[in-house]
């Protein structure tokens, strides 16, 4: 039987879920991460831009108040005003100036003026080198406030002195201008007492970056998700690899299992087509896969397999039923036969199996120990009976001839006493035969030219086939090796199966022996014959002692041959159709013929 090796998917690196895990894991914190560096830099961004513009409003207060005290000679009045002014720009919640203690000297709101900036008031330490300084704070009623501030140049050094040259101008000419102790410029001993402070409404810059943060956020995760998909897909895809591996080695596995059964299996699908037939059932019934596949049962297997699948469905699972079936070109074989449905998990009806396996050796094994114990009776019997037969033979054999000495030759007297000594050596014939028949053989095995032994065995009924008009047609092989058996026991096999095929034909015919040498078998001997053939309930009690259809048979003929190939650890089978001929068919295994010569060994002479 061809072998079928399964295949293998190529081995494919395999991902643990621990290591999905921590994929997914790592990209989690990838996302994060860059969330919050998102959200840090929208923080800055934020804190630039509104200290970006507090500066450029500080700026825009210390050039309008620089101008109007140098070129119209303001004092801390107008900048209040300006302040105020200024106040009313969108997102600005206040500007106020105060000194070192955070005492307001002006603010947007004039009702400010006078008190402290915060309850809390508090600076880090300003550096006059350093510009513009920003922090979040709270004012007393609770709102966050974005503040910058820094320190208040109304009027460097230089125009404090031109301020104090147009006062004295002023007062020459009968004007007034901002008495000395204007918080401006008239009391203070440093040059960096004032401070002004811009407090800016952080909520549209926040709303618009908690929009960048959720934008970052939606978008993180987008990509966690798709990262997430990504993993799990690879990871599904992973296993449905490894499921496919698997289920194809499973597949290949049982595949290869179920072809190498050595009982037939044939599998049907709902409909009742063959699905499957494996090799065992192709050659109990003859067919071949490729020829019955999808094609119903009831067209390919006989009535008897079609019955017990209906059985089956009736009544439950078949097991083990014996019965004889007809195949083409097989003819009748005994079997074992199985029928199972087959559902699923579901419970849905998805097919049947048939097992079946062939009876026809275990039926020739039971023959053969049924012929064995009969012939072993036989032999113990025969002993016996031979023994007590065989001395009161010789008593009558010895009375019939002096009785017959008394009588005149040929007197019907001396014709009786002749019959009975006649009937007497008959019989002592038959014990003798059915002594030697039940004694074990002995074999005298040496090396012989098989064409030799097969001329000489022909040579033999030569005249028998010519009287009868049968026409011997010998084939033999050329230059065969020598073969170890006992030629003379052999010839005897041969000779007993040659004139049982003269016998068959008594209108003429044709009486063909074919021999030939299977190197990896042993010796094969075919003796065929065109006669009237063996009927089929004659055929299995042929080999039975005693047995014979002729009339002036023994029949221990064809007990004797087989016994003869049985003693050479051979077989004999036989074929025959009644009006069609017979052929028996002797086979000696290879080791008997070959294994046991010696090389200096000479063939012998019959």
């Amino acid at each position: 039987m061809a072998t079928h090796p399964i295949k293998s998917s190529r081995s494919r690196p395999s991902l643990s879920p621990w290591v999905i895990l921590c994929a997914v894991g790592l990209l989690l914190v990838i996302v994060l991460v860059l969330a919050v560096r998102n959200y840090s830099r929208e923080k800055r961004y934020l804190s630039e831009l509104l200290s970006a513009k507090g500066a450029a409003l500080i700026r825009a207060v210390e050039a309008g108040a620089r101008t109007g005290m140098m070129g119209l000679m303001w004092g801390g009045d107008q900048v209040q005003m300006l302040l105020q002014e200024t106040g009313r720009l969108p997102n600005v919640v206040y500007l106020a100036v105060t000194d070192r203690n955070g005492t307001i000297l002006a603010h947007s709101n004039r009702t400010r003026v006078g008190r402290p900036l915060r309850a809390d008031f508090s600076i880090r330490r300003l550096d006059p080198a350093v510009r513009e300084k920003w922090h979040l704070t709270h004012l007393d009623n609770g709102r966050q406030v974005f503040e910058v501030y820094r320190y208040f140049h109304p009027i460097p050094g230089e125009g404090r002195r031109m301020r104090r040259q147009m006062s004295s101008m002023m007062r020459r000419f009968g004007m007034h201008p901002p008495p000395d102790n204007d918080w401006c410029f008239g009391k203070n001993r440093s040059p960096h007492g004032q401070i002004i402070f811009i407090g800016l409404d952080p909520g549209p810059f926040e709303a618009a970056s908690r929009q960048d943060v959720r934008n970052t956020l939606t978008v993180s995760a987008i990509l966690l998700l798709i990262g997430v998909g990504g993993f799990l897909s690879l990871f599904w895809a992973q296993n449905y690899r490894d499921a496919k591996r698997r289920l194809a080695d499973t597949s290949a596995f049982a595949d290869e299992v179920v072809t190498a059964l050595p009982v037939g299996l044939i599998t049907t699908d709902p409909e009742g087509r063959i699905a499957f037939v494996n090799a065992a059932a192709e050659k109990i019934c003859g067919i071949q896969l490729e020829g019955v596949m999808n094609k119903p049962s009831s067209e390919v297997l006989p009535p008897e397999l079609c019955a017990l699948e209906s059985a089956a469905d009736r009544q439950g699972p078949v097991l083990e039923q014996e019965l004889t079936a007809r195949f083409p070109g097989r003819g009748r074989i005994p079997l074992s036969v199985s029928v199972t449905r087959i559902v699923n998990e579901t419970g849905r009806f998805i097919g049947r199996i048939l097992i079946l396996r062939d009876l026809g050796e275990v039926k020739r094994l039971q023959e053969e120990i049924r012929r064995k114990e009969k012939l072993a009776a036989l032999g113990s019997l025969s002993a016996g009976v031979a023994h007590e037969i065989r001395n009161p033979l010789s008593s009558i054999k010895g009375l019939a001839a002096y009785f017959g000495s008394k009588f005149a030759s040929g007197s019907e007297d001396r014709q009786a006493a002749d019959v009975m000594v006649h009937e007497v050596e008959r019989l002592n014939r038959v014990v003798s035969e059915l002594l030697d028949f039940a004694r074990p053989s002995e074999l005298n095995r040496r090396s012989a030219d098989l064409n030799h032994l097969l001329d000489h065995s022909v040579r033999l009924i030569r005249q028998d086939a010519a009287l009868k008009q049968v026409d011997i047609r010998l084939i033999k092989p050329e230059s065969p090796p020598p073969v170890f058996l006992d030629p003379d026991r052999f010839s005897q096999c041969l000779l007993n199966l040659y004139l049982n095929a003269i016998d068959a034909m008594d209108s003429g015919g044709v009486l063909r022996i074919k021999a030939h040498i299977d190197g990896q078998r042993g010796l094969i001997v075919q003796v065929s014959d065109s006669g009237s053939g063996i009927s089929a309930d004659d055929l299995a009690k042929i080999f039975d002692p005693y047995y014979t259809t002729k009339s002036t048979g023994t029949g221990l003929g064809l007990a004797v041959v087989h016994k003869i190939v049985e003693a050479h650890r051979g077989r004999i089978d036989v074929q025959s159709s009644p009006n069609k001929g017979t052929t028996f068919t002797i086979f000696i295994p290879y080791e008997e013929t070959a294994m046991h010569r010696t090389p200096s060994a000479a063939p012998g002479n019959l």
